[in-house]
């Protein structure tokens, strides 16, 4: 654990810095937005601009970072995303941060992108898990701490603009002075959305549901907390709270589902979620009472118990879809669910500000209870068609949502496994004596010499 501190510490405590921020910049532009009088539909379509940014940056960035490298590009857009953040105290309109918040997206997935392809270059098989794990709680507690500063000034002031982007751009230092080379970055494999299905329709389906309800409840819950007259430090503690239960619930969940079967812990788990989402309802309903009827208490307590049930969803669904292929398959198989993630969370910040339009605020809770319950029922019906698959290789290994397919290898279940050798390369090393057990080396060397 100390090596691995040691050897890291600089792109560590960057990316803390860097989801400080980050935290911080979500919830200030959802109460931003309600103080501008944005309606909700503008509001889910400027949020939505995140999602279709990181979805196009996840398909385009490995070659500009296999163009460019690791330290330019990270410089790059470490810096873009941080004049993002100035811009928007300075064109206030729905569409202008529609396209700021696509240029964050990009930017984020870049960040990610090179931040766990470096992790990956500095673990072993041995020590991966760790390093994810540690990786994984820098994320959500450096974001819940980030959450807080939202009481550092008002929403409606440009102060909080300017201290994200000065945290963003401190940032860069300690990753840009590291005097480790940067690893050489390979592309990932992903599997198509029909072969995943094939392979786990559960596994595909429910991620997509799950980009959808995920994308929705961490951009727009503050505007939900703003618009039922929460004040700021109840709003910086209403999304401390989602993060911080989310990351907690990883390994107690993920132990349940390495014990039972994983199907079963994935229904319970978002029926869960769906009833925790009703019963804030019908406690926002006693919030506002006179005098000191009203209580937000139990109101954060569903609320808690609700991210509890639902942030494990993810790392349910990557091991379950693990279940039924083969250990080499594992990377490009998580590949593709943070695809068919991406194309849910598109759409999730837009569709929920409907509902919210339709049914007022609480349609926030409506829409997550629907798409939770899509995700449970799909789930029981799999169960009825396919039977429980026992498959060694997989086990339930927590990973953030924000992972990108490069950060999929930190999966201490997906070491590396050596290609076959085929019938050339075989002939080729038996004519040099050449035992197969060679290092892989040896074979390049030989084959570069033949051709």
């Amino acid at each position: 654990m100390n090596k691995v501190l040691k050897n890291s510490w600089a792109l560590f405590l960057g990316m803390g810095l860097i989801m400080t921020a980050h935290g911080f910049q979500g919830s200030l532009l959802g109460v931003r937005a309600v103080t501008e009088n944005f309606s909700l539909a503008s509001t889910g379509f400027m949020m939505s601009g995140y999602f279709v940014g990181y979805f196009i940056g996840a398909r385009t960035i490995p070659n500009i970072i296999s163009g460019v490298g690791h330290i330019r590009v990270f410089a790059a857009f470490a810096s873009i995303a941080s004049l993002t953040v100035l811009m928007h105290s300075v064109f206030i309109n729905p569409f202008t941060w529609f396209i700021l918040r696509v240029g964050t997206g990009f930017s984020m997935v870049c960040i990610y992108t090179i931040a766990e392809s470096w992790l990956n270059d500095r673990s072993s098989n041995k020590n991966r898990g760790k390093v994810l794990s540690i990786y994984m709680i820098i994320l959500y507690s450096s974001m819940g701490v980030g959450m807080f500063l939202l009481n550092f000034s008002r929403p409606e002031n440009f102060e909080p603009f300017i201290l994200i982007s000065v945290i963003m751009s401190a940032a860069l230092i300690p990753i840009l002075l590291t005097k480790r080379k940067p690893p050489n970055f390979k592309k990932i494999k992903s599997m198509s959305l029909k072969e995943l299905y094939e392979c786990s329709p559960l596994g595909m389906v429910g991620a997509v549901f799950y980009g959808t309800t995920q994308s929705a409840l961490f951009t727009l819950l503050a505007v939900y907390a703003a618009s039922m007259n929460f004040t700021i430090f109840e709003i910086s503690l209403v999304t401390f709270l989602l993060a911080i239960s989310g990351a907690i619930s990883q390994y107690p969940i993920g132990n349940l589902s390495d014990k039972y079967d994983r199907r079963l812990v994935i229904i319970y788990s978002t029926f869960g979620a769906s009833l925790f989402a009703l019963l804030s309802i019908f406690s926002s309903s006693t919030m506002h009472l006179p005098g000191g009827l009203g209580s937000k208490f139990w109101f954060y307590i569903f609320l808690t118990f609700f991210a509890f049930c639902s942030l494990p969803m993810f790392s349910l669904i990557l091991a379950h879809t693990n279940d039924f292929i083969t250990k080499d398959k594992f990377v490009a198989a998580g590949a593709g669910l943070q695809f068919a993630f991406g194309l849910g969370a598109i759409s999730g910040p837009f569709l929920c500000s409907i509902f919210m339009d339709l049914v007022g605020s609480n349609g926030f809770f409506v829409f997550l209870i629907i798409f939770h319950s899509l995700i449970g029922f799909f789930g029981i019906y799999r169960m009825k068609v396919r039977p429980t698959q026992e498959n060694p290789d997989s086990q339930f290994v927590p990973v953030p949502q924000t992972i990108t397919p490069i950060g999929m290898e930190l999966n201490p279940t997906t070491e590396h496994i050596e290609e076959p050798y085929t019938e050339k390369v075989k002939k080729m090393l038996e004519r040099k004596g050449v035992s197969y057990k060679k290092e892989e080396e040896a074979t390049q060397e030989i084959v570069k010499k033949e051709s």
